[in-house]
Order: structure tokens, then sequence, then C-alpha cells
């Protein structure tokens, strides 16, 4: 069966493009135009995902997703043209699972859906290895490897990477890494996360113009890139 997707913007080119989209690649579709609609077709449709405006005539989209999160395990993809830090931040404490950008590319909302879905489909089960193309991360052994070989990592690198991993794909704010790997009692900063990882990257990634293993969205915090 197609997983099923609510389509919540106000603009109705938008939704149309959305459309097409998202019934191109198999999905079946359900649309609203505002907030009290929103609410109305998650709880009648039971979407698995829902892809979420926030600038919505009626509420701002940010002040219902705790509600359509209490729907269940579903998927919270925020597409919106708002860019800030703040609001970015604010979606993911919130509880959507990412945050796209408009104007967007429809393959790059496509990978970020289907890795969100993947998650939600596999987050009853414990996944004790994750692959990334050479690399590998054995969550219940602590072991890192590429290219077969294993990769020494602090405690602290290992920490920082275990979190992205069990989030492959999906974007961790600072405060969430910081609060996962630090704790309050030792005064965790921003600026410890960026030395960690920097030198994850230079342990884990090839040298030349190749992309990034760990993406960093700015300001925000760090996705594990989920395809090579």
């Amino acid at each position: 069966m197609p997983a099923k997707v609510l389509v919540v913007d106000d603009d109705a080119a938008i939704r149309r493009l959305l459309r097409n989209t998202l019934l191109r690649a198999d999905y079946e579709i359900v649309e609203a135009e505002n907030a009290k609609v929103a609410l109305r077709q998650v709880a009648a449709e039971h979407p698995a995902a829902i892809l979420l405006d926030l600038g919505l005539p009626d509420r701002d989209g940010l002040s219902i997703i705790p509600q359509l999160r209490a729907h269940g395990d579903l998927v919270i993809l925020v597409v919106s043209a708002r860019d800030a830090v703040d609001e970015k931040v604010a979606a993911l404490d919130l509880g959507a699972d990412d945050f796209v950008t408009k104007p967007f590319d429809t393959e790059e909302l496509l990978a970020r859906l289907r890795v969100a879905l993947r998650h939600q489909q596999s987050s009853g089960t414990i996944q004790k290895i994750v692959s990334r193309g050479d690399l590998s991360i054995d969550l219940d052994r602590r072991i890192v490897c590429r290219h077969g070989k294993e990769v020494h990592l602090t405690r602290k690198e290992y920490e920082v990477l275990g979190v992205l991993a069990k989030h492959i794909g999906r974007v961790v704010t600072h405060e969430r890494l910081l609060a996962a790997c630090w704790g309050a009692e030792e005064d965790p900063r921003v600026e410890y996360l960026r030395i960690v990882i920097r030198n994850l990257r230079q342990k884990l990634e090839a040298p030349g113009p190749v992309g990034s293993v760990i993406a960093n969205e700015l300001g925000v915090g760090y996705r594990l890139r989920a395809d090579p």
C-alpha cells in the first residue's frame, strides 16, 4: 500500500506541485489549505506523513505541530519559506522530523521524506548496525569501520556519531547533541561540538571534493547523510 501524505499549504500552486511530485513517487495524497482542515484531516485520514507549511492563514504552523504529533508516530516534514535559524530549531524542538526551505528541489524533498518514513517504520526495532557507503557503525559494540578497517574514535567522538547514526538522514539540533553527549553538569558549548565534528570529518571522510559525511545545518545542528 502506498504511504498516505497530508499536504498542508494555503498556496494552491504549491499544493499542485507537491501533489504531482508525490503522485509521481506513488504516494497517496490528502490536502489541507489551513490549520483547521489539517487537524481534521489528520484525525480522519491517518496519514503516514505531513508536509507542513508554517505560514497558514488561520494559525501559525508551529502552533499545531504538537497537536499533529499527538496523533501518533507520523512524519512531520516542515516545508516553509521561513529560513530563520530560530524557526527551524523551534519546529524541530516541537516535534517536526525535518525542515525543507522554499524554494525547494523536489528530488531532495522526496529523499528527505523517504529517509523520515524509513526511520519511522524502523523505530520499533533496535538497529544495531548503521551503514552508509563504506562507513559502518556498530551501535551495540561501539565499533566504527571505514573500508572494513576499524577507525579509532575518542569517547566523545563516538557519542556524537552514535546520536547522529540513530537519526541518520535527519537533522539533530545543537541543543540535543550537547544534552545527549555532554549533559548539564559539563557546561556544554557549541564550540566543543564543532571541534568534535571537525575531528570526525577528518577521520571518516576521504580527502578531496567529496560530499561531506556529516552535513552542517547552519546554526541548527548536524545531519549524518543517509546516502553516500
